[in-house]
């Protein structure tokens, strides 16, 4: 049981915590009360647990809101401002926040091409950015089980557009898995289940890790 020679984590096709970056959009109480195409609950649990998990790999994040300094709209949900407090957030008013100056600058200067996209509604805050992005050369993966639209239709055809125009759709499990690849990376294995535990998975217990310890 010997484990190839780490490949070189910026020229991976893969996703790595080194060619990658986490886009966070607009969890905020609106967007979040109006979500009908997955349980609320488990929408928060799923963003969450990306957000953690870019904090755990270490990923360059990009976070943005809308309307919140118009007096619009509110912050984010306290639980994603509990696990990106220490992140700047780019407010704006454009719904599609590649149009925003601020926003695309601080995308530019993460340096990574590989962009791991979040954002409610799938239909809108996430499908216009991500068209932008695959326009401009960049690689769009979507957790589709972190993101959500007003209808489960809204969202699906969100989804189909981005896929037909070169997004990659994963899964928020597949993400954990992609970022970790190796049991032997014994810096981060233990935070890595935890991950699991917390959004909800039984992987860590399965695996002989008990989430009392």
């Amino acid at each position: 049981m010997t484990s190839e020679t780490k490949r070189d984590p910026k020229a991976d096709d893969l996703l790595t915590p080194e060619n990658s970056a986490l886009i966070v959009i607009d969890y905020q109480p609106v967007q979040v009360n109006s979500i009908a195409s997955m349980d609320r609950q488990l929408l928060v649990n799923h963003i969450v647990g990306v957000a953690k998990a870019a904090k755990v790999y270490e990923l360059p994040i990009v976070h943005s809101t809308v309307n919140v300094k118009t007096g619009l709209n509110k912050p984010p949900i306290p639980q994603l401002r509990k696990v990106l407090k220490d992140e700047p957030t780019y407010d704006r008013t454009t719904i599609n926040s590649w149009e925003d100056v601020e926003f695309r600058k601080a995308v530019e200067a993460t340096g990574r091409r590989k962009l791991i996209m979040t954002a409610l509604w799938t239909e809108a805050c996430l499908t216009f950015p991500a068209l932008d992005a695959l326009r401009e050369g960049y690689e769009v993966y979507v957790p589709v089980d972190a993101v959500g639209g007003t209808s489960l239709a809204a969202h699906d055809a969100a989804l189909r557009r981005i896929e037909q125009a070169g997004g990659k759709l994963i899964s928020v499990a597949q993400l954990f898995c992609e970022l970790q690849r190796d049991w032997n990376r014994a810096d981060t294995a233990r935070q890595f289940m935890d991950l699991f535990i917390s959004t909800g998975g039984t992987a860590g217990i399965q695996f002989g890790y008990d989430a009392a310890e």
